[in-house]
């Protein structure tokens, strides 16, 4: 079996979070083929949740973006704590799913349906 190894590098972290020291995130695996990302790197803050379920009830589950309404934004279950690249398919991150998180620092605006989600789902407190 050939393994294919590939160093990443990110000039600059951004930091999502309001308080650095305080905050809970699962790993997950982003699904690539489901996911639409400028530069293959899905950006820290990007609101994501399970494939065909909840992924905190089945960490087999892969995960998708959650933040347009027509992928099941009510299904948003974290943000992403950083950016992941998946130019070469599938690849871990961590899903934050308590913290308080900086809402000017995401990489787009939340839908209603998300930000309801993450309510329900997480517990996360969006702060400006």
């Amino acid at each position: 079996m050939i393994m294919k190894y590939v160093e990443t590098s990110y000039e600059n972290k951004t930091q999502i979070l309001k308080f650095a020291d305080h905050w809970v995130g699962v790993a997950v695996t982003i699904e690539a083929d489901n996911v639409s990302a400028a530069d293959n790197i899905l950006k820290a803050g990007s609101v994501i949740g399970g494939i065909g379920g909840s992924v905190l009830a089945d960490e087999s589950l892969k995960v998708e973006k959650k933040n347009t309404v027509d992928v099941n934004a009510d299904a948003a279950e974290g943000v992403l704590l950083d950016d992941v690249d998946i130019s070469y398919g599938d690849a871990s991150g961590t899903m934050l799913v308590h913290g308080f998180v900086d809402t000017n620092k995401l990489p787009e605006t939340v839908v209603d349906e998300a930000l309801m989600a993450l309510r329900d789902n997480a517990a996360l407190v969006m702060i400006e």
